[in-house]
């Protein structure tokens, strides 16, 4: 059977009242233009309302009547101002439109691609928190992220900056393998090439991921405000520093800076320091800066096991001792500091059974600094002669007493080297440049609660102060004054902290001299004519002779 046609009326009846809908719409459009202004001064003048019955709801009882006087007595005023009413609506009306004006909504959610990135996380880390026996667990594929993300911030390019994460408590977070496995999937998923903390709250099962802002390169050497025996290693972060110290950055300006402060001397508890890193890491800088640290104070006895002359700007200066590139140099100067650290305990021991107070040569502090022993230990054990490393015994264990420290630099390819005096006797540790997590772990003694990255300035890496926690590091620049490729900024604060160079002594030429003979110096040129030989000197035997004494030449 042949289908009907629909009545007209029924058959264009949709069009026309589609039609209609979109003249309605267009018009109340048009009228929501017109009308704007209008619309938006009597939602003002209703916020306006709803504010003053708040506040007088809020007034005390006592205190209407006396706020009904004050709000006549302005009406008043108003009214018998000429053009007081029309400005007084104007005002109001003025308000009213500030008041009612709409104001763009901010977003507060993550947006597209920040939700796909935690969903994403989330997914991974299923497998790490949840096991099969939960009845409910906090985290299932395809469950809700936001209940477990507590916190969460994104940078400009969408990438975390901080995240608040909770955790089922039969999470065996005590076990460090398991916290590493998190935060390696955390760090890979979070992105790579920046640093990461993560702060573990145990108690609340909660786990605090924050991107670290790098620290500042700017921090050249200089005088540092600390009293004798404390020695500024580097810069840390504000809440990792139990001190600042004021300092003055490359580009002019003064600020506060939180430093890692080492403390030496009889009553520290991390008398020696030991530094490894990797070439180029900037443990030469580090012991740079710490006998720039100590000239004021004390003496300074520099061995160098890599012959590359990073030290000759300190050869000559007041209370350098001795820098020494070679292998008879270097054993040399240990063995005068192995006797003097002996002759120093001897002396503070007599003085104290006197009676009397310590002398001064003892309280003045000697600092051994020894770069690169594995290289002079290489050098001694094919020459049949005894490792450097073995005369640093009697400094190491009795330095605290003597006012003597030692300080240690040493590369990693290497490290296998240190003795084992050296590995227990540096309370104070420091790892810098590049390194692995558990080359750090290794040499701290902790494992460190950031990720190390793989690109790091010179001078950068962790520290840790005997038992202490392990924070991060930026020793301040201090490069070799006398190396081309040294800024001038950087040459000229290293040259202003070197002390004056010692006058070059000079020796009379009176003709062959008997080895036995005392030596007569001078400090200025004489004219060439014999002179009568010097007598013996009466005052008792000073023990070795220092480093620095000029040798009398034989023949």
């Amino acid at each position: 059977m042949a289908r009907r046609p629909l009545p007209r009326i029924l058959s264009s009846g949709s069009a026309q009242i589609a039609r209609s809908r979109e003249i309605a719409r267009t018009a109340a459009d048009s009228a929501t233009d017109v009308l704007h202004p209008l619309i938006t001064v009597f939602r003002g003048l209703r916020k306006l309302a709803a504010s003053a019955r708040a506040r007088w709801a809020a007034t005390p009882k006592e205190r209407r009547g006396p706020a009904l006087f004050a709000v006549a007595a302005c009406v008043l005023g108003i009214a018998l101002v000429p053009y007081g009413p029309l400005l007084a609506l104007v005002a109001l009306m003025g308000a009213a439109a500030w008041k009612g004006r709409v104001r763009p909504v901010a977003g507060t959610g993550p947006g597209d691609a920040e939700t796909a990135r935690l969903k994403g996380l989330y997914e991974a880390l299923v497998p790490y928190f949840s096991v099969p026996e939960d009845p409910s667990p906090l985290f299932s594929h395809g469950g809700d992220w936001s209940a477990v993300f507590e916190e969460h911030a994104f940078d400009g390019d969408g990438r975390l900056t901080r995240l608040r994460i909770a955790y089922p408590p039969y999470f065996t977070d005590g076990e460090p393998a398991a916290r590493a496995r998190v935060e390696q999937l955390l760090h890979v998923k979070s992105g790579r090439g920046r640093e990461y903390r993560f702060d573990w709250d145990e108690e609340g099962n909660r786990l605090v991921l924050n991107v670290l802002p790098a620290l500042p390169t700017t921090i050249a050497a200089q005088r540092f405000v600390t009293v004798p025996g404390e020695t500024v290693l580097g810069f840390t972060d504000a809440d990792a520093a139990r001190r600042t110290v004021p300092v003055v950055s490359t580009a002019g300006t003064t600020e506060d800076a939180p430093a890692v402060v080492w403390r030496t001397g009889p009553r520290s508890t991390e008398p020696h320091l030991l530094a490894v890193g990797r070439p180029g890491s900037g443990t030469t800088s580090l012991l740079r800066s710490i006998a720039l640290q100590a000239l004021p104070h004390g003496d300074v006895l520099i061995v160098e096991g890599g012959g590359t002359g990073e030290y000759a700007c300190l050869a000559g200066r007041a209370g350098v001792l001795a820098v020494e590139c070679g292998l008879s140099g270097a054993l040399e100067s240990l063995e005068w500091a192995a006797r003097e650290t002996e002759r120093r305990l001897v002396a503070a021991n007599r003085a104290r059974q006197a009676g009397l107070p310590v002398p001064e040569d003892v309280r003045r502090p000697l600092w051994i600094l020894l770069d690169r022993p594995g290289v002079l230990g290489h050098l001694a054990a094919a020459d049949g002669r005894p490792d450097p490393q073995e005369l640093l015994r009697v400094p190491l264990r009795h330095g605290r007493a003597a006012q003597v420290t030692v300080v240690v630099a040493e590369q990693f390819d290497d490290a296998d080297t240190l003795g084992e005096e050296v590995r227990s006797h540096t309370g104070a540790r420091l790892v810098l440049g590049p390194a692995t997590p558990g080359q750090i772990t290794a040499v701290l003694g902790a494992e460190p609660h950031t990720t190390p990255t793989p690109d790091v300035p010179p001078g950068r890496g962790y520290a840790r102060l005997g038992n202490g926690p392990v924070v991060r590091l930026q020793v301040p620049a201090t490069p070799d004054p006398y190396d081309d490729a040294t800024s001038d900024a950087h040459r000229r604060a290293v040259l202003d902290l070197l002390p004056e160079r010692r006058p070059v002594p000079v020796t009379e030429a009176a003709g062959p001299v008997p080895a036995a003979a005392p030596v007569t110096t001078v400090f200025e040129k004489v004219p060439a004519a014999p002179a009568p030989s010097p007598a013996p000197r009466a005052e008792p035997d000073p023990g070795p002779a220092p480093f620095h004494a000029p040798v009398p030449a034989e023949g």
